[in-house]
Formats: C-alpha cells, sequence, structure tokens
C-alpha cells in the first residue's frame, strides 16, 4: 500500500509508546486516525495533540481484551469512515515473573491484551475490509520475544509467539484468497516506551491475588527485571520503530525487525530447534 494520503487508519494502544509513534508517522502520511486506549486521559490528550496540527483524528477507550469493546470499535468505525486500510494491533503489557508464579489471572491479563487483542480486531475488522475489496495492511504487534525466549517472561513471551504465528497463517489465509490486504508482524528489540510499568493499567480487580499475598520477588527475578528496565530506557526512539513500519507497508514486507543485530539471538534459537540442544540463555 503506497498511497496513503486519506487512508484510514486504526491503531490500538496508540495514547503513548509504539502506538502512538506510528500515529504521528501516519497523520504524515495524511491519514485519518482512529485512536484507540484502554487510558482514556491520555488517550484525550493525543487526540488532542493531533488535532492541534489538523489531523482528522477520534479517540475510542477501548479495552482490547474485551471482545464487545474492540467490536463496539470496529462498529464506530465502519460507520463513521466507511473503512479501515491500516490497522495495527499494537496494544501490549507484561508482567516479569517465573513461569511457576505467573497466576491464572496474570496469564488471563497478558494473554487477554497482547494476544486475544489481536484476534477481536482480526475478527471484528477483516470482513468488512475484506468486502470492500479496497487495498489494505495489517501491523500485528509482536516482538523479539515472538522470536526468541527469555527468562522470567514466560507470560509475555507466550503472548508474542502467539501473535507472530497467528500473523503468518493470517498471512497465507490473505494471500490465499488473492486479498488486496497484506500483513505484517512487527517484532521490535529494546524500544523506549512504558511497556515496563504497563502494570499501571491493570485493574484492582484482575490483579490476580484475591487476597493473597503477592509471592516474593528472588533475586533472580529481581536482576532480570532490572535488566529489562535498564534495557527499555536504553531502546530506541518510537519514530525509529513507526518509520520501520511505514517502510515494510511501502514494500509489503512481512517481518519487521528494528535491530538487525538481533538476528543473531533468532539464528542461535533456530539452531538449538535444528541440533535438538537446550535453549540457550541470551544476555538480555
Amino acid at each position: 500500500m503506497k498511497n496513503l494520503q486519506g487512508k484510514v487508519a486504526v491503531i490500538t494502544g496508540a495514547a503513548e509508546g509504539i502506538g502512538k509513534g506510528i500515529a504521528t508517522r501516519a497523520a504524515a502520511e495524511g491519514m485519518r486516525l482512529v485512536l484507540a486506549d484502554i487510558n482514556a486521559a491520555k488517550l484525550e490528550l493525543a487526540v488532542a495533540e493531533f488535532k492541534a496540527d489538523g489531523v482528522e483524528v477520534i479517540g475510542v477507550p477501548t479495552d482490547v481484551a474485551r471482545e464487545e469493546q474492540v467490536n463496539a470499535l470496529a462498529e464506530q468505525v465502519f460507520a463513521q469512515f466507511g473503512n479501515v486500510h491500516l490497522l495495527v494491533n499494537n496494544a501490549g503489557v507484561a508482567v516479569a515473573r517465573p513461569a511457576w508464579e505467573a497466576t491464572q489471572q496474570d496469564w488471563d491479563w497478558v494473554m487477554g491484551v497482547n494476544f486475544y487483542g489481536v484476534t477481536h480486531a482480526l475478527r471484528a475488522f477483516v470482513p468488512t475490509m475484506l468486502k470492500h475489496g479496497e487495498e489494505g495492511h495489517i501491523v500485528n504487534t509482536a516482538s523479539m520475544a515472538g522470536l526468541t525466549s527469555q527468562p522470567s517472561l514466560a507470560t509475555y513471551n507466550a503472548s508474542k509467539h502467539a501473535v507472530v504465528t497467528v500473523s503468518e497463517g493470517l498471512h497465507h489465509d490473505l494471500a490465499l484468497r488473492q486479498s488486496r490486504i497484506n500483513v505484517s508482524v512487527l517484532c521490535p528489540g529494546w524500544v523506549k516506551t512504558g511497556v515496563a510499568h504497563s502494570e499501571r493499567n491493570r485493574v484492582a480487580a484482575a490483579a490476580g491475588n484475591d487476597g493473597a499475598e503477592t509471592p516474593a520477588v528472588d533475586a533472580v527475578t529481581l536482576k532480570v527485571g532490572m535488566a529489562i528496565m535498564q534495557a527499555v530506557q536504553n531502546g530506541i526512539p518510537v519514530a525509529q520503530v513507526a518509520a520501520a513500519v511505514f517502510d515494510a507497508i511501502v514494500a509489503e514486507r512481512f517481518y519487521i525487525l528494528t535491530h538487525p543485530e538481533m538476528k543473531q539471538a533468532i539464528q542461535i534459537r533456530m539452531e538449538d530447534i535444528l541440533q535438538q540442544r537446550a535453549p540457550t540463555l541470551l544476555k538480555i
């Protein structure tokens, strides 16, 4: 999709971070914006910023983990704009905890946002996009954690691996039907975002303790968590990620890898699999 002027972009997790970066680039390309985010206050501020710059934009508070809210988002978008040309399923959260300490509520929250947020949107948007028969593009935000596996991130890793394989299957499904909709899966490395603090958006009812004490953080988890925080702080700017996304849209490129130096980690994992050896622990 090379002509973006006047086209409609729907972006989830759009009030900050990578989502807002993609929205900023979409606006620069002359697109009309629909921004969705669970944080209504930050969403309102983001919409006001874009409007002040003369961008045609609306904001729709949305919890992507809730199917009915994603369906309502889609209904509003199609009613107001007619069609969607760029769908960016970007909303994401993370929990740092060993696999045996991740609660069912942890799994429900992380999978609900990171994975079901994608699948809800595919059901809500793709059928109508297909009916219109227009050129379009879907970008699903995964992570390098969807191509490798780090310790203390079992829930996050699983959700992002799921996004990668669903995106691959979606690509095949659309290609077999000769659709004009292309797909990309975004697998960034460390980016300067607030994902390390994503539990600030987690509602109290989903905290998952039911009155029980939160397990004490052991030394290993604490060390991993601090390394992740430092890596995020030293990460690339969101504008660089957004540039890679739009380069991929124009080039119709499926995999978007923002950190070429991390390709070696993918290769090591593939070699681990092919040689049937234990997973190699890679430095964060």
